[in-house]
Formats: C-alpha cells, structure tokens, sequence
C-alpha cells in the first residue's frame, strides 16, 4: 500500500489530511517538525511527501534540502504562501509540485496521484496520449485532431512532450528552457514565450481561457487536460 508522509504542525488540519487520505486507501505517516519529518523519511522511506513550510523551528525548505540529500521521494508541498519567491525556492529545492492554502481536496488527490505516477520506478508513460479529441503519438512525432494532423515544429514538438509529460506537475520555466536549449546553452525565456504561444494556436488552446496549457506567470506552465499517463 502507498504510503504518504504527511508533515503538517496544525493538528486540525493534519487529522483532515490523514482522513482524507486513508478514505482514499493510502497509509500515513505523520511529522510536525521539520526534523521529525527528516527522520521519519529515513527510517520508514514514504511513496511521496505532502511537505508544508510554515513548520515550527527549521522550516519545510530545510526539510526539503535535507530529504534530496538521501531521497528521490516525490514531495508536493502545501502550505499557506504564495508568494512567487517562496514557489521558485521550493521547486528549484527539489519539490515536485506546490499547492497553496485553502485548497480543494479533489485537486489535492489528483495532484498526489499525478506526482505518484512521475516517481522513480513507476511505469514509463505510454506511447500514445489521448486528450479528448487531441492525439499525442511521443514516438512518431505526431499530432493530430479530429484525425487531422497538426504540423508541428522539432521544438514544439518537443515543448509539448515536456508538458505532457509534466502530468499536472508545474513545469518550471528554468526546466523547459534547459531541455529545450541547444549545445548546451538554455533557451532565452522570450524565445519559450514565444513557443508556447505557438503551439497554443496550433493545438487550439486559449491563453485567457486555457483547456491544455495553463501559465503560472514568473514560474513556468502546466499541462492540464486529462490524459492517459500512468493509467
């Protein structure tokens, strides 16, 4: 069974949790300290941490240093800032996706089912990806919509793999423009501005009212239609 680490110093809300993820059959652990949490992740290595940062004494950050010191485990953080410092030092300091307080609980699981699935060991995504009426084939390098193919180019190609490939997660703008660089060099931010307003016509995506491709502004780009990753 999948077992979650659940590192939370309000009482109430870490009862909440745990309630909600034992009626979605998951085991938990439970930390109110930064170094509890640490301590527990070595002696019993969860499936994925949920991490807040606004811990008593060291904080979630020092907790997340520390954890990538010794573990690849999937952490999703969830904690009450929002600010987009506190988002970029959390997802360069290893975390696999950040959700803010007040959250809603079915986002919450599916953001937990989503970095479960990204995690070492489990299964390599299909082949082909279905997006209501838009097809992925990753191998071939196609595209298409209702059976029309869509005429992508090498980078945006690869744009969309990267975000389909993310399954939810936010991916960083520091992220795609390393993977998307060339020799070794990043892409420049404004070229990936550019791409992603590319592929967003080209797919059919609204920026104002997006059904693929959500912008975290400062950060980087979610993909956030239902697929068949992971199952």
């Amino acid at each position: 069974m999948t077992t979650i680490l659940v590192v939370e110093d309000d009482v109430a809300l870490r009862v909440a949790l745990v309630t909600t993820l034992v009626a979605e059959e998951y085991e938990t652990d439970t930390a109110g300290t930064a170094e509890e949490a640490v301590v527990l992740a070595e002696l019993r290595p969860p499936d994925l941490v949920l991490l807040d940062l606004s811990l008593p004494g060291a904080d979630g950050l020092h907790a997340l240093t520390r954890l990538r010191q010794f573990s690849d485990v999937p952490v999703v953080v969830l904690t009450v800032r929002d600010s987009k410092a506190d988002k970029i030092a959390a997802l360069d300091g290893g975390a696999d996706d950040y959700v803010t307080k007040p959250f809603d609980s079915d986002e919450l699981l599916a953001r937990l089912r989503a970095a479960l699935r990204r995690a070492p060991g489990s299964e390599p995504p299909p082949t082909v990806v279905n997006f209501g009426e838009l097809t992925f084939d990753r191998a071939r390098g196609l595209v298409t919509a209702h059976a029309q193919v869509i005429h992508l180019t090498p980078t945006e190609l690869r744009l969309l793999d990267a975000l389909v490939r993310g399954d939810g997660r936010l991916v960083t703008q520091r992220e795609l423009t390393a993977e998307l660089g060339d020799g070794g060099a990043p892409l420049d931010p404004a070229a990936l501005r550019v791409h992603i307003r590319q592929l967003r016509s080209k797919i059919g995506d609204d920026a104002a009212r997006p059904r693929f491709i959500v912008t975290h502004h400062g950060l980087g780009y979610r993909w956030i239609a239902g697929s068949t990753l992971g199952g």
